[in-house]
């Protein structure tokens, strides 16, 4: 097996021969610190995520689809806050330098990448457990960043896409390839409450509107709500806004092709509802995932 050192690594697989058309960063992968410039009158968004191999992904996963991952996890988190992302950086341990895995990994975080316009500037590589730590910057106009506490009673709750589907595939895995438990995310009930704790509001959710795929649809209803409320990793967005705006915010959805649906309202009162659609509360013991506290 050929042997890589850590800067033959990082030439090969991460520096690209020339920076993509609209380039953002002024100084880039190849010195102590990458220079980005800012434009008047806009906010940089940054976010950062940590991928442990055991614990957010499966020992032996694809590593094209670990590579579009662990950029998709972090470029989640710029649509969240309306942010167009920018450049990021990454981090790497590797158990080895491996030619194979590392083409196909960089492949697969190159290919999102490309996709949206966000840039490697730089990062750092070890030797180590398998780890992957990226950093995203974003950019938005200054004061419209959509921040969790602006959430106000009478406003409604808005779930883009679907949910689910990654809980339940996980489920699958686990019985049928007896893995340890992994890391899910947080799942809606967990994201939402944060909202409602730094807005200081309280929610009603109704359950059956819920979106879900087909394939979560042919479950039972107890295996349906677990996926859809306490499941995450699904990467879709969870946003509030005043009932005023429904009209508006169906006709984006139709115009960019990404189904949003609304699925419970903002209240005073503290605390999340759980309701179906007839309006009866509906018991639910399961919480969103935290990597210090038992799910």
């Amino acid at each position: 097996m050929e042997s890589l050192g850590e800067f033959e690594l990082i030439s090969r697989y991460f520096q690209r021969a020339a920076p993509n058309q609209g380039a953002q960063a002024v100084l880039g992968i190849g010195d102590d610190c990458a220079l980005i410039d800012a434009q008047s009158g806009m906010q940089i968004a940054i976010s950062i995520d940590m991928l442990v191999e055991g614990r957010h992904f499966f020992a032996g996963a694809d590593p094209y689809k670990l590579g579009h991952k662990s950029l998709a996890v972090n470029l989640s988190d710029l649509a969240a806050m309306g942010s167009q992302p920018k450049a990021f950086t990454l981090a790497l341990a590797l158990p080895k330098a491996d030619a194979h895995w590392l083409e196909r990994f960089s492949a697969g975080m190159f290919a999102l990448a490309d996709r949206h316009g966000c840039e490697l500037i730089g990062g750092d590589t070890t030797a180590g457990p398998l780890n992957l730590c990226i950093t995203v910057f974003g950019e938005l106009p200054a004061g419209q960043g959509l921040r969790r506490d602006r959430a106000r009673a009478g406003g409604d709750i808005w779930i883009s896409g679907s949910l689910g589907d990654a809980r339940l595939a996980l489920d699958l895995a686990l019985r049928k390839t007896e893995h340890a438990a992994i890391d899910v995310s947080d799942g809606l009930r967990g994201d939402l409450g944060h909202i409602l704790e730094r807005s200081c509001v309280g929610s009603t959710l109704d359950a059956d509107a819920l979106p879900r795929s087909p394939f979560l649809l042919a479950r039972d209803r107890d295996t349906q709500l677990a996926c859809a409320l306490a499941g995450g990793d699904d990467h879709e967005l969870c946003f509030t806004a005043p009932t005023h705006s429904r009209s508006e915010i169906e006709a984006i959805a139709e115009r960019v092709g990404i189904a949003l649906t609304r699925v419970g309202r903002i209240e005073e009162a503290p605390g999340l509802r759980i309701v179906d659609a007839a309006g009866q509360a509906l018991p639910f013991a399961h919480r969103g995932f935290d990597h210090f506290k038992t799910a």
